[in-house]
């Protein structure tokens, strides 16, 4: 693995860990790593998720991004987009 690999991993579990506290800059870099593939693959349903989230905290930018991704995205990917978000407010409680 290489030192730019070695950064983008830690990277990411810091946003992760971040992301488990409800940090809502977190939870918007992660929209972007998974719309961008950039350390994870490439994941529309997953990063719609995460700007949802990030929206809900107050990330205004994350809705701009959120309506862009979806017009690449089937009615089906957008629906279970909401509900992985759905799930996972549930399982965190913000």
């Amino acid at each position: 693995m290489g030192q730019q690999d070695k950064k983008l991993e830690r990277y990411l579990a810091n946003r992760l860990a971040e992301a488990e506290h409800g940090k809502a800059e977190a939870l918007y870099d992660l929209g972007l790593l998974f719309s961008t593939g950039q350390g994870v693959d490439l994941d529309y349903v997953t990063a719609h998720q995460w700007f949802n989230l990030a929206a809900m905290h107050g990330i205004r930018r994350a809705k701009v991004d959120r309506e862009e991704l979806a017009q690449d995205m089937s009615d089906w990917e957008i629906a279970e987009a909401q509900r992985l978000a759905r799930e996972w407010l549930t399982c965190h409680k913000m």
